[in-house]
């Protein structure tokens, strides 16, 4: 079994009810270990028009990463996700963040997140609930990245 960390969220449509959804989708599949709190954040990457929620959800599965992938993607568009723009306005997005201690890197995926690092809205819910876990390329704790993170967005715990 392998632990997968995934940031669920969207700015469009009822945030909460599509989040609580999405976890109960992922629920379905997966065994549900732990979630974070929802956070209210400022749009990144400016070309949404509006702030999102976002939550941070840790399962346990058997599948492959690819397979995760190929499944969250599947949720996305039953909540109502189009691909129109890159960072732009959407229903739903689930980022996969961690996979275990793995290091992931395929034409479709890349794990960890690569941007992880750099978005304080990923970094608050997964200290929340993770905070000692260690990135396993940048050999550093989840509160580290967050202590180093210059991302200045508004990131609100609700």
């Amino acid at each position: 079994m392998s632990q997968v960390v995934l940031l669920i969220g969207g700015n469009l449509g009822d945030r909460e009810m599509l989040i609580h959804a999405a976890v109960e989708q992922l629920g379905r599949k997966f065994r549900l270990v732990k979630t974070s709190s929802l956070y209210e954040t400022a749009a990144w990457g400016g070309k949404s028009s509006g702030d999102y929620l976002n939550q941070a959800v840790v399962v346990e599965t058997d599948w492959e990463p690819e397979k995760v992938l190929d499944f969250t993607q599947a949720v996305e568009i039953d909540l109502g996700r189009k691909r129109k723009e890159k960072w732009g306005d959407r229903t739903m997005d689930i980022d996969i963040i961690y996979f275990g201690n793995r290091v992931i890197k395929t034409a479709r995926l890349a794990v960890p997140h690569p941007h992880l690092p750099d978005r304080k809205f990923v970094l608050m819910p997964l200290v929340e609930i993770m905070p000692d876990f260690v990135h396993p390329i940048l050999r550093k704790t989840n509160q580290a990245l967050l202590d180093a993170c210059t991302d200045i967005g508004k990131v609100i715990k609700l």
